[in-house]
């Protein structure tokens, strides 16, 4: 029989309805429920792409002895960590307090208070590698919540206290330039010269380290920063961590060398790459970099845009009970598809052997570009047909929700891709979902736009939007008016940033402000959690000091402007120490530190054809086309050539500047465009700082040059 799960939106927790175990949801039933039969809980959290959580569901939720265990002992409960990251957090900080590690599925023992006094992460079935089984902590647990409960409980208060302690964040002061290049230094000392990343297995993506160098490389010249970027840009891409075959990138690799990935995708981790290619391509030129881009967009919308016009978390690791089944090949399946002599040469170019690199004597696809490049059209033709071929394969199940944050990421990722790349269609793509968000998972809430975390085939969810969801979307908002001028993006980024700075920060005595990743009107849990790394992607902290800054260097109001700077003190601690886990931090504190700059582009009312058709509101898609020209173009004398140079000159800084664009006379313009006229009846371009501006400019090459590193207002 199903249990309570199978009323659930999750597609983490659908996988789990048909388990013999009694699971509930996250609800104060399940607590009243282990209070009443006065057993402890068993919070057990994952979430749909994980591998090693349905490894523990099939050995051991699917087992009706383990479950008949866990029903007559606890009381289950189950949670999608990326609908209830709060949850997560909380649970996950204890996990590491106890253990010295963490990761998924997480497994935390709880009183019915919902204080936790055991935790692990995945258990076997039988004990191995002096791991205990899950049966045997199971019977550990129940005997001692039976015969020695004061002593548990006791130890989970000790626990909730210290954690409690933890949780108060010194304040630090702004991330200065000599704390900046000290990242960069920390950042060379864990830094892989042969194949890129920092540490070894397994090996992340580090996307948003990428995006910090590549934003010093753009504020300083420095050239070490560039280098760490260019080497792990290239090796990734030539890896099996990359699709060789439909672009998109995994989760992470489990060797150094980026050759076999643990191969479920993530929205968010190709959401910030594509960003993060995308800046590459513009610090270097490289054709590879503007590939990958390009590839990882198209992914993002062939695989995971939803019918809605969203995107959804994730594509498992697993096809068929198998890890990675999908994407592996044999050199005997390349020459069934190819033919002998076609397959021999795809396996020299895949690096695809009879030994295999992978498992059951498959190999994961890597690239050999030299191989690649010495006959194009061929590997064009091997490519296409490989990818033919593999799609008639069994497709990884795909979790369908959409998560508020990581459409943010995406929509932001394609809008400067779309716009950089002169592609104006994924501009239309990104401003579709952003559409979705706004109207779905956005609502009106005493005077200010409230957001909820998840939505599923258009329903929106119940969970309530976290930090990082308010700053990702308010982000996006703001790319999305930057690429249209439409002033409802810019209104809407500033009704989540006020929501911010009102329900998710608080003032200390001393005057510090605090940022938070729950509201203060939800749901109160054992801890308000407050985590300011960044891991996977950006944590709610460093999101929110991104969209308050942008929003302040548009608006010119000073209280987001300090907001930001406040949110970024804690990085300052991080960045000698550990930067790796301020990524995204340390990229806004970049920003920050060049400004940002603020380019306000102003069209006369005869460009109307290219904008709004001199009409005073611009069409949404209209300014994103306008940099549909090729880069082989000249600038040319007409009013479209002029606005196309214009845009892509302004989209093609690299240090995080900040755009508005609009037409001269406008009843409306957002106060970055205030005041600022055209220059003999063409298109003009205004580089300010703090709303300084220098002398305005009608010449893209001029502009780009005041774009360039070292360019300051006077």
């Amino acid at each position: 029989m199903p249990n309570r799960l199978n009323e659930a939106t999750s597609p983490y927790l659908l996988q789990h309805a048909d388990n013999p175990v009694d699971w509930w949801e996250w609800e104060p039933e399940a607590f009243d429920e282990a209070r009443r039969r006065d057993l402890p809980v068993l919070l057990s959290v994952g979430y749909a792409a994980c591998h090693w959580c349905h490894v523990m569901a099939h050995e051991s939720f699917e087992n009706p002895d383990t479950a008949a265990v866990m029903n007559a002992h606890f009381v289950n409960i189950k949670v999608d960590r990326e609908e209830r990251p709060d949850i997560d957090s909380v649970y996950m900080n204890a996990l590491q307090a106890m253990t010295g590690q963490g990761g998924w599925p997480m497994t935390v023992f709880l009183t019915p208070d919902a204080e936790p006094f055991y935790a692990g992460t995945y258990y076997p079935p039988r004990p191995r590698y002096q791991q205990p089984s899950f049966l045997q902590v199971l019977a550990a647990i129940d005997d001692a919540w039976r015969n020695r409960r004061t002593e548990l409980t006791a130890s989970a208060a000790d626990l909730v206290d210290r954690l409690r302690e933890q949780g108060a964040l010194p304040a630090g002061s702004l991330p200065d330039a000599a704390v900046l290049d000290a990242a960069v230094v920390k950042l060379a000392d864990d830094f892989d010269p042969r194949d890129g990343g920092f540490g070894g297995a397994p090996k992340f993506p580090p996307s948003m380290s990428l995006i910090q160098l590549l934003r010093h490389h753009a504020r300083t010249d420095d050239r070490s920063a560039l280098d760490m970027a260019t080497v792990t840009c290239r090796t990734m891409a030539h890896g099996g961590i990359y699709d060789q075959l439909a672009g998109g990138f995994s989760r992470y690799s489990v060797d150094a060398n980026w050759r076999v990935p643990h191969f479920e995708k993530m929205l968010y981790d190709n959401a910030l790459l594509l960003r993060a290619y995308t800046q590459f391509w513009l610090a270097t030129g490289e054709p590879l970099a503007r590939r990958v881009a390009g590839e990882t967009a198209d992914w993002l919308i062939s695989d995971l845009r939803t019918d809605d016009g969203a995107f959804a978390s994730s594509l498992d690791a697993d096809t068929e009970g198998e890890e990675g089944k999908f994407y592996a090949f044999t050199p005997e399946e390349l020459n069934e598809i190819l033919g002998a002599e076609d397959g021999e040469w795809a396996a020299s170019v895949f690096k695809v052997t009879e030994e295999g690199t992978f498992e059951k004597g498959s190999s994961v696809l890597q690239l050999n570009p030299e191989l690649a490049a010495d006959d194009a059209p061929r590997f064009k033709s091997v490519r296409d047909r490989l990818l033919a071929a593999r799609e008639q394969r069994t497709h990884p199940a795909r979790d369908d929700k959409v998560v508020a944050a990581w459409n943010g990421l995406a929509i932001t990722g394609l809008v400067h891709a779309g716009m950089a790349l002169d592609r104006p269609e994924l501009v239309e793509v990104a401003t579709s979902a952003a559409n979705f968000l706004l109207s779905t998972h956005a609502v009106e809430g005493d005077g200010q736009l409230r957001l909820l975390r998840t939505s599923r085939a258009g329903e929106p969810g119940s969970n309530a939007g976290v930090l990082e969801d308010y700053g990702c979307v308010a982000a996006a908002f703001i790319a999305v008016f930057s690429a249209t001028g439409h002033r409802r993006w810019y209104d809407a980024a500033g009704s989540l940033c006020d929501s911010i700075l009102d329900h998710f920060s608080s003032t200390s005595e001393d005057g510090t402000r605090q940022f938070h990743d729950t509201a203060d009107d939800a749901e109160q849990l054992l801890l308000r959690p407050a985590d300011p790394s960044d891991n996977a992607s950006p944590s709610g902290r460093s999101a929110a000091a991104d969209a308050l800054l942008e929003f302040a260097a548009i608006s010119g109001q000073a209280r987001y402007r300090e907001a930001a700077e406040q949110a970024l003190g804690i990085y300052a601690p991080l960045a000698g120490a550990y930067p790796r886990a301020a990524g995204w931090g340390l990229a806004v504190a970049e920003a920050m530190a060049d400004g940002p700059k603020e380019i306000a582009i102003v069209l006369p009312r005869e460009d109307g054809a290219v904008g709004s058709g001199g009409t005073s509101r611009p069409d949404e898609k209209a300014f994103s086309r306008a940099g549909r020209a090729s880069d082989a173009g000249q600038p040319g004398g007409s009013a479209s050539d002029r606005v196309n140079d214009l845009i892509r000159a302004a989209w093609r800084s690299g240090a995080g500047g900040v755009i508005a664009i609009g037409h001269e006379g406008d009843p409306d313009p957002v106060p970055l465009l205030q005041d600022r006229p055209v220059a003999s009846g063409k298109p003009t371009v205004y580089v300010c700082q703090g709303f300084v501006c220098r002398q305005p400019t009608t010449d893209p090459a001029e502009l780009s040059r005041l774009l360039g590193a070292g360019a300051e207002p006077t």
